[in-house]
């Protein structure tokens, strides 16, 4: 039976410090390789940081962008897969032929095995939508990536898993913004300052409707209902000027959490996942008793997409009325 140990990572980035972020990059590496996992996972844009990029400009966006391949950060990544002999995947900012794109890499003995764009980018407007879904052999596992925005759109995961994918990698930077759905909004910095001192009033704010009870009210649903293994990964701390609630964890095809990350430092959790579930879990079933025929025509029907999140278009309202 196969099995894998696979590693999620949450740690809180410096904007646009590439050095720092690759430097913490490894130090959680490392202690993964120590604790047996054969792949650690970080969260999106994790070389750079992510909120921070809505404020640059086009010139800016491109000074911090690289090739994939051929660019530092990912020979980094390259050296240190090699160094540590694990699977690494991790986001940066990738221009190629003038175009740029929010990015996410996977590494594994010194090679680029899956290089995956998010189809539905909106932090920054310089930034292009991908037009792939990507599934690829890690380990003797069929994997998929879709990044943050793109697990929320139902027919991305489903297209992923009719690819073969049987773990799903969902690095995210999400949580603790406005919302419609009652409960959400941002957490108060003065909470972050206690955490030390008084953690309860934080740990309320992250497990709460801002931060994890939002996340189980559909995440646990995407592996449950496609019958995949999730490995999703979030941002703890700062990112920006957002506070971000980490949380990352496993999930099985039942849906259920195996492990989680419940601290507020740059921290990892590991946990084993083994084929044995993939062909008893529900999703298994659902997708063999599926009639496309049906839906086919509707799926496939044209359509306009609106990805913007509510909190930035609060954001952008805001700042025109200062003007």
């Amino acid at each position: 039976m196969r099995n894998l140990s696979v590693a999620v990572a949450q740690f809180e980035p410096k904007d646009g410090d590439k050095a720092y972020n690759l430097a913490v990059i490894e130090e959680l590496t490392a202690k993964a390789k120590a604790g047996g996992a054969e792949v650690i996972s970080f969260h999106e844009l994790s070389i750079t940081a992510y909120t921070f990029l809505k404020d640059l400009t086009h010139e800016e966006l491109l000074a911090i962008a690289e090739d994939v391949p051929g660019g530092p950060s990912l020979q980094k990544l390259q050296e240190l897969s090699l160094k540590y002999s694990i699977a690494i995947l991790a986001g940066l900012v990738e221009v190629e032929a003038g175009k740029l794109y929010n990015t996410y890499v996977c590494v594994d003995q010194g090679e680029l095995l899956a290089k995956y764009r998010k189809i539905h980018p909106f932090i920054s407007k310089y930034l292009e939508a991908g037009t792939e879904y990507v599934v690829f052999d890690l380990k003797g596992w069929k994997c998929g990536i879709l990044i943050c925005y793109d697990n929320n759109v139902v027919e991305n995961v489903r297209a992923t898993t009719l690819l073969g994918a049987e773990l799903i990698f969902a690095p995210h930077v999400t949580g603790c913004t406005p919302s419609a759905m009652p409960g959400r909004g941002y957490v108060a910095d003065s909470l972050w300052q206690a955490r030390h001192t008084d953690p309860v009033p934080l740990r309320l704010e992250f497990d709460g409707p801002k931060g994890r009870r939002w996340l189980m009210r559909w995440l646990p649903a995407r592996a449950y209902d496609n019958g995949v293994y999730y490995a999703f990964t979030n941002p703890i701390g700062y990112d920006g000027e957002h506070l971000k609630n980490g949380n990352a964890m496993i999930l099985d095809p039942y849906g259920e959490v195996l492990s989680e990350v419940k601290s507020f430092d740059n921290a990892i959790t590991i946990a084993t996942i083994t084929e044995d579930k993939l062909q008893l879990a529900g999703g298994y079933r659902y997708r063999n008793a599926r009639k496309p025929a049906l839906y086919r025509d509707i799926l496939g029907a044209d359509h306009q997409s609106e990805t913007k999140p509510v909190w930035l278009q609060q954001e952008k309202a805001g700042a025109q009325e200062k003007v």
